[in-house]
């Protein structure tokens, strides 16, 4: 249960697995001041950041700089007090306090799911003046890191992660003092830094550029933060420091990096994205596993969540966005007798043009009538009878601009600039904030379910808006704001009205993998990218940032490959949801049995993805590292086995020993999980020391997935 309680100025509160204080001092900002899985190395005495900062028109920053902290409104903040509330497994914490010199009235959230490490929280702005106010950030969160004494920065590693097309997850380690946080002597000066270490994304694709993830490990102890902002557009976090310690501070939009202004109109309120943050002592792989248990806590109730189906998709390496009776039919027989479970057509069912122009045409939604021999109808019926759920692609959000649907619609209903429409890529961007674009999605949507029995929809996003829209806005980026969130409430109705159906969310792969659409999706396309050998460190560092069971690794085999080749593309699908593609119908016989046999064994571990902890026994890889691993463990007490993949790439040195610390001290024999029949690998493991050595075969690229279960 949650506990609260005061002691002097400081509020206690939290539960057997979290421990958070704040200090709510009668002459100065109300403070987060430590956020642990306990209260051991309580918070220090001594200035604090304050629990929120806000830029408000008129008002400003108290201390300029690059960083988002230090304004006026969040220096002159004073408690007001608190409530508390539990329901349905959740504790929640709401602090109030206001600005007499603004006159803004302030409440901030904190949710924990009791027996999780973490939290959730966000900020709800209010203005009871008579007169309008224009906000130009608010903080989700900010967070006064608390060290053990006689410890500083200099102990603090910082894991992050850049991300593009093709490239997605790139995490990187490095210490603090590394970034630009040198040591400047602070106590001498008398005054915070003016600097701080930033990371932000501009845009409708949130992760485009960086991961909204994070975590900060302090070395001697263990103890770890991981934080996500749960945010579908623009958003930035930021590590700094001042005399107390460290700071870690995350938003949504704001003016200076992202073009967000809002007028606050009297009497109204505006709430802040959330943003979750999850504490360890175990470090990285702790952290790790606390966010996991977080995640799986904020995501919709779901049938796929304990299925895990098995989903064909026909674009990648295979049809690539050429859909036929011809092409698909041998494939939809080939993708069963394989043991796929949904058979989803890709872009290009709607396409009558066969042009390579067809992306600005597309927004009705209406099945080709030259693509298909008998119909569409026909080619579903196909999908059905031979046992698998049928599925489309869409781009709803965007209408190409030769579409007729272009016209039809109000020109309201779109994203627009200065009064003109915004154009990228072919393609015009709908406005979900009006209820034209809505009334048509939810139209198509509910036509395709009706028609033909859709039971999935993967849902790509192929541009980025930029900041946004101005239209019936403050900014652009208050624009972007109003779409984002109106995207969530419509896809929330659709589910509520189709709560079978199977939604994939993918933006040019993974362009928008955040928490605002994975709390309600239920798969996330983890990359576009099309060779096998790039692909493993990509599927390896997903589940630092995706639940493993909603993140879609392609594995796309193909009749010219070896035997090896095959596995591997096997084995990276099978460490998250086995998205499966390939020319499977042109294979030989035994090409085929391998890949059956892959379906076969991710279908017998597939229920233990829905509770694994990811853990990584060689570390987080990099891009070009010649071994990937990610190993796939049991939560602490359960006697299930860990999973663990390799992935041996060329140049890598046929031996690999990496340490397993959550087995060391238990004698277990390592079991071949995929493939079997392939040259073998010998495989030993030292139990005291945790440690297992691995000698593969000279073939490369080669891969293997390994159980290890604990004798009991």
């Amino acid at each position: 249960m949650s506990t609260i309680h005061r002691d002097n100025d400081d509020l206690h509160w939290g539960h057997s697995a979290l421990a958070v204080i704040l200090t709510t001092p009668p002459d100065a900002p109300p403070s987060l001041v430590h956020l642990a899985v306990d209260n051991r190395a309580v918070h220090q005495t001594g200035q604090h950041h304050p629990l929120v900062e806000i830029q408000v028109g008129g008002h400003g920053r108290a201390w300029s700089g690059a960083r988002s902290t230090g304004t006026a409104v969040g220096r002159r903040l004073r408690y007001d007090g608190h409530h508390q509330s539990a329901e349905d497994g959740w504790q929640t914490l709401r602090v109030d306090a206001s600005d007499p010199g603004s006159g803004l009235r302030v409440e901030v959230w904190f949710r924990t799911p009791v027996g999780v490490p973490a939290l959730q929280t966000w900020t709800v702005v209010h203005n009871p003046t008579p007169d309008p106010l224009t906000l130009r950030a608010v903080s989700s969160l900010v967070a006064n890191l608390i060290l053990p004494a006689d410890t500083g920065a200099d102990d603090l590693d910082l894991h992050w992660a850049q991300s593009s097309w093709l490239a997605e997850n790139r995490w990187r380690r490095q210490p603090v003092r590394a970034l630009d946080l040198p040591d400047l002597d602070l106590p001498l000066h008398g005054h915070r830094s003016r600097d701080a270490f930033v990371v932000a994304s501009t845009g409708s694709w949130s992760t485009k550029h960086a991961l909204p993830v994070g975590v900060i490990v302090h070395r001697p102890t263990g103890r770890a933060w991981c934080w996500q902002i749960e945010h579908n557009g623009s958003w930035r976090w930021e590590i700094g420091e001042r005399q107390a310690g460290l700071y870690l501070t995350a938003t949504g939009p704001n003016d200076t990096d992202h073009q967000w202004r809002h007028v606050l109109a009297p009497g109204a309120h505006l709430t802040s994205v959330p943003v979750g943050i999850a504490v360890s002592d175990g470090g990285l792989d702790g952290a790790a596993a606390a966010i996991t248990h977080y995640r799986r806590h904020i995501v919709r109730p779901h049938p796929d969540r304990q299925a895990l189906p098995v989903v064909f998709n026909d674009y990648m390496n295979t049809l690539m966005g050429e859909p036929t009776s011809e092409a698909l039919n041998p494939l939809i027989e080939a993708a069963a007798a394989a043991g796929a479970e949904y058979f989803c057509i890709d872009a290009g069912w709607h396409d009558d043009s066969r042009s390579p122009r067809w992306h600005e045409m597309m927004g009705d939604w209406i099945p080709s009538t030259t693509r298909f021999t008998h119909g569409l109808g026909e080619v579903i019926g196909r999908i059905r009878a031979a046992g698998m759920v049928p599925g489309l692609w869409l781009e709803p959000e965007v209408v190409g601009v030769d579409s007729p649907v272009g016209v039809d619609l109000p020109a309201d209903a779109f994203f627009q600039r200065d009064g003109e429409r915004l154009v990228e890529d072919g393609r015009y961007h709908l406005d979900l904030r009006h209820p034209a674009a809505l009334a048509h999605l939810d139209a198509v949507v509910d036509r395709l379910v009706a028609d033909f029995g859709i039971g999935y929809f993967k849902l790509d996003y192929n541009i980025d808006s930029g900041a946004g829209t101005d239209r019936a806005a403050a900014s652009a980026g208050d624009g972007l704001l109003g779409h984002g969130r109106a995207l969530l409430t419509w896809l929330d109705g659709v589910l509520d009205r189709h709560p079978e159906l199977v939604i994939e969310n993918c933006a040019s792969g993974a362009m928008r993998m955040d928490y605002a659409m994975l709390a309600r999706l239920q798969l996330q396309s983890t990359s576009d990218q099309q060779n096998p050998e790039r692909y493993p460190p990509i599927a390896a560092a997903a589940p630092m940032s995706v639940l493993p069971e909603q993140a879609a690794n392609w594995a796309y085999p193909q009749p010219g490959m070896s035997p090896e080749g095959i596995a591997f593309c096997l084995v990276t699908g099978m460490v998250g949801r086995l998205y499966l593609s390939g020319h499977l119908d042109q294979m030989a016989p035994d090409q085929h049995r391998l890949v059956a046999d892959g379906v076969t064994a991710y279908r017998g571990i597939r229920d233990h993805l829905a509770r694994a902890l990811p853990c990584w026994p060689a570390g987080l890889p990099d891009w070009a590292d010649p071994w990937i691993t990610l190993g796939l463990r049991p939560p602490t007490g359960d006697d299930q086995p860990t999973y663990l993949a390799l992935w041996r790439r060329p140049g890598a040195d046929p031996k690999l020993t990496v340490h397993l610390p959550h087995l060391a001290g238990r004698q277990l024999q390592p079991r071949l999980v995929y493939p079997h029949d392939l040259a073998s690998w010998h495989v030993t493991w030292e139990a005291e020391p945790g440690r297992l050595t691995v000698i593969s075969a000279d073939t490369v690229p080669a891969a293997r997935l390994f159980a290890l279960t604990p004798e009991t």
